[in-house]
């Protein structure tokens, strides 16, 4: 799923997002190792933010849900392919 999820994300430390409307219909989801938070709508099914799991005091939220967003002005920025997540790289020695 993360792979083909195509969204464009921001951070955001957690005291930074404000849900202001639709918040009862959020619905909060948790893979593999539980620490990072996703949710999204329990209606349509559209991801609106996640609590990192490279950095849990950050959300990483959806700038393309945003109105007033259109995506295609972020076509230069970096790619995140789902899969190589950065809390898991190591350092070689």
């Amino acid at each position: 799923m993360c792979r083909r999820k195509g969204i464009v994300v921001a951070s955001v430390a957690l005291a930074g997002l404000r849900i202001t409307q639709g918040e009862e219909k959020l619905t909060a989801y948790r893979f593999n190792t539980r620490t990072a938070v996703h949710y999204f709508c329990s209606v349509c099914g559209i991801h609106t933010h996640h609590q990192r799991r490279s950095d849990p005091s950050e959300y990483g939220f959806n700038i393309a849900r945003i109105d007033a967003v259109d995506i295609r002005d972020f076509l230069d920025a970096p790619v995140f392919d789902g899969v190589n997540h950065p809390a898991n790289r190591t350092t070689e020695h």
